[in-house]
């Protein structure tokens, strides 16, 4: 079987990181030779430099994805730039001809950008979700996974996860135990449970501009572990239910309910990252009514089990 020729396409401002992944999984970090070729191009032919500073030397220009089996574009420092005609039109007949295009991270945006990803699943770096939705609203955005697959367009989250993207890409070409070896080589797992849930950042609003509202939110930080209830929390701000109800979403953008889960889920991560407390007594600690009720909704929000976000994000324990 002939190897399957990689084209990975450096772009100005390109992330040395991101293009260094590819050109890790499919170059050295392989120990059969033949299995894969891989080459790099460029819009033009020449020096592209990084958004570090960091230049390479590229010989050769797009001409290189007429022939690519596999186009991965590791990167793309500008989400407001529409990349070259050039560049989207080359990706348009690669596609149609058979290849798989690849976007990693916010290399999403010019498979996007090429009108290739309509209709279609796809996957960017968290932080870009809102503005990626905004630009290509028939694009099908998964928040949650780590890389995307749909007919031969593929795509991943940020940075880490396009390792996970060029893992698999050799798992289905190759089988598992090729895309084990690699991942053995580069001391990486070769399959990550979960998705970039565990790491999107959301926090709960500190103050508003309701004076009663701040410091009722206070009050809760501070008896997150206690049961509450509308009439009382009306009755603490000296409001009727309904109104108090009304005061509190438009303060905080949530209802009372909803701010209480997301405040009592940030306080059960610290005390998952930060103590030897048992799940069932980060629970109580938390507010929850119940360890089966924690898990559940922990699971839901994060995708992972307290118990595997511990282990995943506390790290190595020192012992005196």
């Amino acid at each position: 079987m002939p190897a399957l020729r990689v084209v990975i396409v450096a772009t100005e401002g390109f992330s040395p990181f991101h293009f260094s992944v590819p050109s890790m999984v499919f170059g050295k970090a392989l120990p059969e030779p033949g299995r894969f070729e891989m080459q790099i191009c460029a819009l033009m032919p020449g020096k592209v430099r990084s958004d570090s500073g960091i230049s390479i030397d590229v010989e050769h220009g797009l001409v290189l994805l007429e022939t690519a089996d596999i186009i991965i574009i590791p990167f793309w420092h500008h989400p407001d730039e529409k990349p070259a005609p050039e560049l989207l039109a080359a990706l348009v007949r690669a596609w149609q001809r058979g290849a798989e295009v690849v976007g990693l991270c916010l290399g999403t945006y010019v498979l996007a950008y090429a009108g290739l990803l309509a209709g279609r699943r796809a996957a960017t770096h968290w932080e870009f979700e809102r503005d990626f939705s905004r630009r290509f609203p028939d694009v099908q955005l998964d928040s949650n996974a780590l890389y995307t697959r749909d007919d031969r367009l593929i795509t991943s989250a940020g940075t880490a996860a396009g390792i996970d993207c060029c893992l698999d890409i050799i798992r289905c070409h190759c089988g598992s135990a090729l895309a084990n070896r690699v991942a053995r080589r580069m001391v990486v797992p070769p399959y990550r449970d979960g998705g970039q849930a565990q790491f999107i950042e959301r926090p709960v609003p500190e103050t508003t501009r309701d004076t009663h509202i701040n410091a009722l939110l206070d009050y809760l930080r501070s008896h997150l572990e206690q049961p509450h209830s509308l009439d009382a929390l009306a009755a603490f701000v000296s409001m009727s239910r309904r109104t108090f109800t009304r005061h509190f979403i438009k303060a905080t953008g949530m209802t009372v309910g909803d701010w209480l889960t997301a405040e009592r889920l940030q306080r059960s991560q610290m005390l998952l990252e930060s103590s030897d407390h048992s799940v069932e007594a980060v629970a109580h600690m938390a507010g929850f009514a119940s360890p089966i009720s924690f898990r559940q909704r922990f699971k839901a929000r994060f995708n992972l089990s307290p118990s595997e976000w511990r282990r995943a994000f506390r790290g190595p324990v020192s012992h005196p």
